[in-house]
């Protein structure tokens, strides 16, 4: 007897439909460049710990920098107030903030995840791919 159960769900409604769970992706590249102003230029201010300068630069070489903009330099520059702060004097309260923070970033990968953010390495195989459409070609063009 039919109809033991529920219905079936629509296509798009399955797990299984990509184009949809990979619709919104921003992707985000891997290529190790430093972006943003450094943070003396950020801040205006020259008396960084080693700390905060290397906290500074992790965030100019992380992916996501890829697509900040003036705005996120802008809170990037007062966190960095907080972290400096922070490795003087540890406090709960400065961790949480700059937690919070860091999360509306990018800085974890559950936190990428949810922004739906992707990082993609640096395209190695790219050359390897145009050889093999060039050799395809090439075996075409004599078969023809």
């Amino acid at each position: 007897m039919a109809g033991m159960g529920p219905a079936p769900k629509a296509a798009r409604q399955r797990a299984r439909d990509t184009r949809r769970s990979h619709a919104g992706e921003v992707r985000l590249p891997r290529d190790g460049k430093l972006r943003g102003p450094s943070l003396e230029e950020a801040t205006r201010r020259e008396d960084w710990s080693e700390q905060t300068r290397d906290w500074w630069a992790d965030w100019q070489r992380a992916p996501m920098a890829a697509a900040f903009e003036d705005t996120e330099w802008r809170r990037l520059s007062m966190l960095a107030v907080l972290v400096e702060g922070f490795h003087e004097k540890p406090t709960a309260a400065a961790m949480s903030e700059i937690r919070l923070n860091e999360e509306r970033l990018g800085a974890l990968f559950l936190d990428r995840q949810r922004a739906r953010m992707v990082i993609e390495d640096e395209p190695e195989a790219a050359p390897a791919a145009a050889e093999q459409v060039a050799k395809v070609r090439s075996i075409r063009d004599r078969l023809h």
